[in-house]
C-alpha cells in the first residue's frame, strides 16, 4: 500500500469503517505523517462541535435525502483504484449511509416520530458518587454502546457505558462537579475518547 492509498484512509478511519488491517496500515501511518494527523484533527473538530451542540433546530424535511445522496456519491476517480481500494471506499460510503440512516431513526425516535416512549435522564449525586437513571433510548445496535460524558470546562470525560432499551441506571465512573453537565451519546461498542456523534441526552448538575 502506497503512501496515497494510506492518505485516503482518513475519512475510514474517522467512520471507524476500515479492516483490522487497514487500521493497523494507517495507525501506524499516521504516527509519521503530519498531513494525517492535520485532517484527523480537523474532523475531529468538526464533530466535537456536533457533539457538542445539546439543542438545535429541527432539522429540514430533506435532510434525509441529502444526507443519503451524499452518501452514495463516489469520487470519479474510484474507478482506477486497486479492486481492494474499491471495496474499502464502498464499505465506507455504505458506513456513512448507514451512519446517516441511524442518525436519522434516532432523532425520529428522540422527537417522538413513531414511538410512544418518552426519552428522558435524571442524575443523583450522594456522598460524592452521581448516579444517572436513563428511560426511553432504544437498544443500542450491534457494535455500538451509549456513553456517559461529564462535560466540565468544555472537555468531555467518559464516565460510563451501557446498552439502552427500557429503563437503565448507571452509575458513573467519575465524579460530576457542579455546574457540569452529564451527556448520553451513541459510540461504538467499548467507547471512545472523546464524542464522535451528537448528544443525545444531557443534564446539567446545578447544585
Amino acid at each position: 500500500m502506497t503512501n496515497e492509498d494510506l492518505h485516503e484512509l482518513v475519512a475510514g478511519y474517522a467512520l471507524d469503517a476500515l479492516d483490522a488491517d487497514d487500521r493497523r496500515a494507517f495507525e501506524s501511518h499516521l504516527g509519521g505523517c503530519e498531513r494525517c494527523r492535520a485532517e484527523l484533527a480537523g474532523l475531529s473538530e468538526a464533530v466535537g462541535t456536533l457533539a457538542f451542540a445539546v439543542e438545535g433546530h429541527a432539522p429540514p424535511a430533506a435532510l434525509r435525502g441529502r444526507i443519503l445522496a451524499a452518501a452514495r456519491e463516489e469520487p470519479p476517480t474510484v474507478v482506477a483504484l486497486r479492486p481492494r481500494r474499491t471495496r474499502v471506499y464502498a464499505g465506507i460510503a455504505l458506513a456513512a449511509a448507514a451512519c446517516a440512516a441511524l442518525a436519522i431513526g434516532l432523532y425520529a425516535g428522540l422527537s417522538g416520530g413513531g414511538s410512544s416512549n418518552k426519552q428522558a435522564m435524571s442524575l443523583s449525586v450522594a456522598n460524592g458518587v452521581a448516579q444517572l437513571t436513563v428511560t426511553g433510548l432504544p437498544a443500542a445496535p450491534a457494535g455500538k454502546a451509549y456513553e456517559i460524558w461529564v462535560i466540565d470546562g468544555g472537555t468531555a470525560h467518559p464516565a460510563g457505558l451501557f446498552a439502552g432499551g427500557g429503563e437503565t441506571v448507571v452509575r458513573l465512573t467519575r465524579p460530576v462537579p457542579v455546574g457540569s453537565t452529564v451527556a448520553v451519546t451513541l459510540e461504538r461498542a467499548g467507547g471512545a475518547r472523546a464524542p464522535t456523534t451528537p448528544i443525545l441526552l444531557s443534564t446539567r448538575l446545578t447544585a
